[in-house]
């Protein structure tokens, strides 16, 4: 029971999520209206990702101080997830954009850049596959996946803010934690932001046992 109970807390945190996330009552802001619930799973799941892609690149540069295989299976187990966080997290963006900017994709510098990391990690796998020989194959996707979580960050966090943008946080855009992100909104947000990386981290842990049974068969 005791090694199982941050999945029982994490399924808990996921249905408060969801019932509170649809449930309890939100700010009424002028455009947002209730598409403003959206906050409580895209923003969560970008959260996500970052933090499962950043535990992939510490593995894949472990692996290169270690050529422990185990290392290699977690690191790219980790990228998986946080990419699929990452498409997650551009859809649900996609659906909130529709409703507040009339579109479902306007070419904003963010939406763009976020298309673009994705892009450079699905390059990633697409390079995985490629290469045939295993210990080749980690070292040089381990190498590959640290330049590529180097490229992301810029791609995410600064590039979008150097320009106009109409994504809050960026391009002279307030964040929401800086005027409208109130207590009703962090009584659920928060809590959101730790059971989507609980979630991510779960999903993690079980491909990584599928891929090290495969080692052990082959």
């Amino acid at each position: 029971m005791r090694q199982y109970w941050w999945k029982i807390v994490t399924i808990i945190l996921l249905l408060y999520t969801f019932l509170g996330g649809l449930l309890l009552e939100v700010p009424r802001l002028n455009i947002l209206n209730e598409t403003i619930r959206a906050l409580y799973f895209h923003v969560p799941m970008w959260f996500g990702m970052i933090i499962l892609l950043t535990v992939s690149v510490v593995y894949s540069i472990r692996y290169l101080k270690s050529n422990d295989l185990t290392l290699d299976a977690k690191a790219i187990e980790f990228a998986n997830v946080g990419v699929v966080f990452g498409i997650f997290g551009i859809l649900t963006g996609m659906f909130w954009a529709q409703y507040t900017w009339g579109a479902w994709w306007s070419g904003d510098p963010k939406q763009n850049a976020s298309a673009i990391g994705l892009l450079i990690y699905f390059a990633y796998f697409i390079l995985r596959g490629s290469i045939e020989n295993e210990e080749q194959r980690a070292r040089i996707s381990a190498i590959y996946n640290i330049f590529a979580f180097a490229a992301l960050i810029p791609l995410l966090f600064i590039l979008p803010r150097l320009t106009d943008s109409l994504h809050p946080g960026n391009g002279g855009n307030p964040g929401f934690n800086a005027y409208d992100l109130d207590s009703k909104l962090r009584l659920v947000f928060y809590p959101a932001v730790i059971a989507w990386t609980m979630l991510g981290v779960w999903i993690a842990t079980i491909r990584i046992r599928l891929r090290n049974l495969e080692y052990k068969t082959l």
